[in-house]
């Protein structure tokens, strides 16, 4: 190979890597994750992508919740940016399971906080919460199991109109303590000296 022709290649690199959305260059994975903000969950590692080489459209909020403004970017990649798969992960241990949306409330009050006055969009000033909402729109698990809220996430990311019907969607639990992904509601630690004897069936 000459030395233009390296240079040549290595410029269309660059150029399909700073152009990508111009030219419709999907994520290299065709992927879109929504995950939970929590440090200690090394959604890359996790995955096995490299999200600064362009494998994934990466979302991370508190919990990991499929929330509108989720929606919003889970939409716009799929509709338009060629994004195929959508995987949601939540983990084990997470802070939305740390309290009880009353506990928080008042919390927010003993704070100062007119949660029954507060603009959730500055570009939208006519999206507005109901009286009593702000505690339901900060999503809280409540009394649910991660493993419960992550399969009743996948369910209505898969019935959402907005989502083209053949995008595949999955969900995942994080367990922290271990360190690996599993699918909700399959713990292998359930099933792992069970106390049957050896051989039995």
């Amino acid at each position: 190979m000459t030395l233009k022709h390296q240079l040549e290649g290595e410029f269309k690199q660059r150029s399909d890597w700073v152009l990508r959305r111009q030219t419709g260059i999907p994520n290299n994975r065709r992927l879109w994750v929504c995950a939970c903000m929590d440090e200690r969950l090394p959604v890359d590692e996790a995955l096995g992508i490299r999200g600064d080489r362009g494998d994934a459209h990466v979302f991370r909020n508190a919990g990991g919740i499929i929330t509108d403004d989720a929606i919003r970017s889970a939409m716009l990649t799929c509709q338009f940016f060629g994004t195929e798969e959508i995987v949601i992960i939540n983990h084990t241990e997470c802070g939305m399971m740390s309290a009880h949306t009353d506990t928080l409330m008042q919390a927010f009050k003993d704070k100062g906080v007119d949660t029954e006055n507060v603009q959730i969009d500055p570009a939208t000033p006519e999206l507005k919460l109901e009286s009593g909402a702000f505690g339901k729109w900060i999503r809280m698990f409540d009394e649910k199991s991660v493993d419960d809220i992550c399969a009743e996430q996948v369910e209505y990311v898969r019935n959402h109109p907005l989502i083209p019907d053949h995008v595949t969607v999955s969900g995942w639990i994080y367990e922290v303590d271990t360190g690996h992904l599993r699918p909700p509601h399959q713990r292998l630690s359930a099933k792992v000296n069970s106390g049957k004897e050896m051989g039995a069936k």
